[in-house]
């Protein structure tokens, strides 16, 4: 019995959708492939974007599907509006938090053959029996690189002669009940699913450049719920891991120790909110309305220097198990010597300046790149991974598009991640 729930096929169409199902929000966008005069010009126009807070969720789990139907819905129909386009599928985010990483290394007999698109097939036939467990499903099965013989690192071995062909595999993989309640609830919404992707591997895609992903970057994307590391080497996605603290935690961190509503948490976080501590904050006060009372009746003063205090705590945490992970090798190291900082909670002021004092390492801020449009959301942090899942969807077509004419192997696994979805 496959498990693998059945697609349709990738759309022809040169409009993409992109839901994001997040902690915080529920965020669509649609966009249409731009006709490029010059290779400078981005290759997607934003025309359309909806937000909506996130309901039905708790802790990554759906636990209200008419709910987080209500939400999908109303960012939908924003940008449907916005647009001016309906759109009949999607392509949507897995969280991080749900995938996860297994290495596969398989390897075939060639006799002294050159290596042709057969010898790849055969590869791809032998991972049915990967041991991937009976309650996962894959998401993306990724080439970190190929083999003949005893040399290694190789990118394309198509043409290449010798005894053996081998390739290391990274498969990611996610809860089959989780993908099956999400393609219900997106179902409800009269919806098709063209493909699901994981959200730090989106994130990817939108935010760094090609020399980065080349030559090893370390992403760490701070949502709201969890914050995502994924690692990129050699133009692939490499490893990916999740901490359980994002900006939500803040929010909740300010609120318990303000004694404040989250909404007047939140508000401070965005208003006052920086890492950067300054002699001033202890004599500067900060206007605040306790629990219980009206958001207009600011009752209660604390000084800056308490809010930067307990802001920094929690980012110094999460730069901590981000650490933690390194020396278990959860994150490789030659990766980890470039790292970019994505997310809603990367535009608190400071951040960058205290990651690359923690870390010993080159940080910069990552925004999404390769889009054109008049709405100034395209290039904010928090909308990375949606921008990711249109650059994913416009790949799609591209490859789509040139598979008669093209035999290069990325354009063949891109192909056969496919297939695997649709008969592994």
């Amino acid at each position: 019995m496959s498990l693998f729930i059945k697609r349709l096929p990738k759309p022809k169409s040169e409009v993409f959708a992109a839901l994001d199902i997040g902690t915080s929000k529920v965020c669509c966008a649609i966009a249409r492939a731009a006709s490029k005069k010059n290779q400078d010009q981005a290759s997607l126009k934003v025309a359309g974007i909806g937000y909506q807070l996130s309901k039905g969720l708790r802790g990554g789990n759906i636990i209200d599907l008419e709910a987080l139907e209500d939400s999908i819905l109303n960012a939908v129909h924003a940008a449907e509006q916005t647009a001016t386009q309906n759109i009949n599928s999607v392509y949507v985010a897995i969280p991080g938090r749900w995938a996860q990483s297994h290495r596969v290394k398989v390897e075939i007999q060639l006799s002294n053959h050159p290596v042709n698109e057969s010898h790849l097939k055969r590869l791809l036939s032998l991972n049915r029996d990967i041991s991937i467990p009976q309650d996962r499903q894959v998401i993306h099965m990724l080439p970190i690189g190929y083999e003949v013989d005893d040399v290694k690192g190789i990118r394309d071995p198509l043409g290449m002669i010798g005894q053996r062909l081998a390739v290391l595999l990274h498969v990611v993989t996610a809860p089959v009940g989780m993908i099956r309640n999400l393609t219900s609830c997106v179902g409800r919404c009269h919806l098709d699913i063209a493909d699901f992707v994981v959200s730090p591997y989106a994130s990817g895609l939108s935010t760094l450049v090609d020399d980065e992903m080349e030559l090893g970057v370390t992403l760490i994307d701070i949502g709201a719920g969890q914050t995502s590391v994924s690692t990129f080497i050699e133009g692939n996605l490499s490893s990916l891991t999740t901490i359980p603290i994002g900006g939500a935690n803040i929010t909740n961190d300010i609120a318990r120790g303000l004694a404040a509503p989250l909404v007047q948490a939140e508000r401070l976080k965005t208003l006052y909110g920086t890492l950067i501590a300054s002699s001033s904050d202890d004599r500067e006060s900060i206007m605040v309305a306790q629990m219980g009372e009206s958001i207009h009746d600011y009752s209660h003063q604390i000084p800056k220097g308490l809010l930067v205090h307990i802001i920094k705590s929690r980012i110094e945490e999460i730069f901590e198990l981000i650490i933690n992970k390194v020396q278990a090798h959860e994150i490789d190291p030659l990766a980890f010597q470039r790292i970019v900082i994505t997310g809603g909670t990367s535009q608190l002021q400071g951040i960058r300046e205290m990651a690359t004092q923690y870390f010993g390492r080159q940080v910069r801020l990552g925004s999404p790149n390769g889009l054109s449009g008049t709405i100034d959301l395209i290039q904010s942090p928090s909308f990375s991974t949606c921008a990711g899942l249109l650059q994913y969807a416009f790949q799609d077509f591209e490859s789509n598009q040139s598979t008669a004419l093209s035999m290069n192997t990325s354009s063949f696994w891109k192909r056969m991640n496919g297939w695997i979805k649709h008969n592994f």
